[in-house]
């Protein structure tokens, strides 16, 4: 009971995602990266199936950051398209201990899968806006801060070096999203 000490494992909400005997989809983030994977429950120990992480993204065309929330959405999308290859249908989600917030990008991800043809049952009301999944919301900021030079590019820097204009941001995602598709 290491782990439950910890408070890295909730034994409770673990034993009744298992008792379904349905594949979960384990979604865990940090600052720079989103991370999932489908795992089967062995008696031996969980095995991962198929795994996406923000990483490959670059391979598709996204140049920006891998840990926001259209780059969540990407990894879903990219986790989704590559399960229906792989002819798995559905999944559960699993967030673990992390914590639950309307619009997040573990939100993000989950309308990606579900975008990516993996059928996971989720609410709308958790999920971001397409808005905010296409990067909508960065190219308001960024057109905001336009008048003030400065600012735009120390807020942007990241995006600059990148060669990625920030008031094109749609169009990245849009780009990304339709190769991750073609290579399907």
């Amino acid at each position: 009971m290491r782990r439950k000490q910890q408070g890295i494992t909730n034994y409770r909400k673990r034993l009744t995602l298992l008792k379904g005997n349905v594949l979960r989809a384990v979604v865990r983030k940090s600052l720079k990266h989103i991370v999932i994977q489908i795992v089967e429950f062995d008696a031996r120990g969980d095995k991962v199936v198929l795994c996406a992480d923000s990483k490959a993204l670059p391979k598709y065309g996204w140049k920006a950051g891998g840990g926001n929330i259209p780059a969540a959405y990407l990894t879903g999308y990219l986790l989704g398209v590559l399960a229906k290859k792989k002819h798995i249908e559905e999944a559960i989600l699993d967030i673990g201990l992390q914590t639950s917030s309307k619009g997040a990008r573990i939100y993000a991800a989950l309308k990606g899968m579900v975008d990516g043809g993996l059928q996971i049952p989720c609410s709308d009301d958790n999920l971001p806006d397409e808005g905010r999944l296409m990067g909508k919301h960065v190219q308001s900021y960024s057109q905001t801060l336009q008048k003030d030079k400065e600012a735009f590019l120390k807020q942007f820097s990241g995006y600059l070096k990148a060669g990625i204009n920030p008031l094109d941001m749609e169009k990245q995602v849009a780009l990304a999203k339709g190769r991750i598709k073609e290579a399907a």
